[in-house]
């Protein structure tokens, strides 16, 4: 067993490239989506 496959992450194959790729790219965007939303609620962009 992987370390990956410990903790919040108890399922088969959590170490799989795909499932940290999604969840890598889940993450990012979601903080992406935050820092735009923040820029354009502090200050009038476009």
């Amino acid at each position: 067993m992987s370390d990956l496959n410990r903790g919040i992450m108890k399922f088969e194959n959590a170490d799989n490239p795909k499932a940290i790729a999604v969840s890598a790219i889940l993450v990012l965007g979601s903080i992406t989506a935050l820092i735009i939303w923040a820029l354009q609620s502090a200050y009038t962009l476009g």
